[in-house]
């Protein structure tokens, strides 16, 4: 009877040393994929924005984002998608202003550096809110330290020396500062980002060539 208890004992011992295991190598991250016909990108979602975060997964899991376009595209600045009415859209059709019907309260405070995921703000938006949909992937430049000093006074915020030393790294668009909300970050794919912001494109910024998205989860 005994040797039946150790037996159970150390057989209880081992699955709990691998359940340890397999949460301590687990990534506490979210991460999706935005599919597109010219390759995937990858972004990981932030933790320090619950509501956007959640908001985005949920979105995806209904498959909300699925066929949409990314409507607006700047070479060096950004591109834009989400927006429910670009499905099917004609050419003539002003996006950017469609949506689920809510908007999200704003968690401003990730700084726009290149590959940076943001919301656009929602229409007639008060206090910041964001889109409930409407999302941007950030290009760019690169930044100086007085361009920096510049934005600090002009916006009332303070960069810490890590994030002066990507933008000027990396480079981002910190004119968007404390303005929009950003949840997530490009992990790879941003050749595909910037490959669709040099797409030839109409007076509205809208790409010339449908660019379609398939949104998914990946854990």
């Amino acid at each position: 009877m005994n040797i039946r208890r150790n037996q159970v004992i150390a057989f209880l011992q081992i699955v709990f040393c691998v359940l340890v295991l397999l949460t301590c190598n687990r990534d506490p991250k979210t991460y999706v994929v935005i599919e597109t016909k010219f390759g995937p990108i990858r972004v990981m979602l932030y933790v320090s924005t619950p509501h956007h975060r959640n908001n985005f997964l949920q979105m995806t899991t209904i498959g909300y984002y699925q066929g949409l376009l990314f409507h607006q595209v700047v070479p060096d600045y950004f591109i834009v998608g989400g927006d429910p009415d670009s499905k099917n859209s004609p050419r003539s059709f002003v996006l950017g202003n469609g949506g689920p019907g809510f908007d999200l309260n704003s968690e401003i405070g990730s700084p726009h550096l290149r590959g940076a995921l943001a919301m656009m703000r929602a229409p007639n938006a008060r206090e910041k809110q964001s889109s409930g949909s409407v999302f941007f992937i950030v290009i760019g430049k690169k930044i100086t330290d007085q361009e920096l000093d510049r934005y600090e006074k002009e916006k009332g915020i303070k960069y810490n020396a890590a994030q002066r030393k990507l933008y000027k790294k990396i480079g981002g668009a910190p004119w968007l500062d404390n303005e929009y909300t950003v949840f997530g970050e490009v992990t790879t794919g941003m050749d595909i980002v910037e490959r669709i912001s040099k797409l030839p494109r109409d007076k509205r910024d809208r790409p010339k060539e449908d660019i379609h998205m398939q949104v998914r989860i990946l854990n």
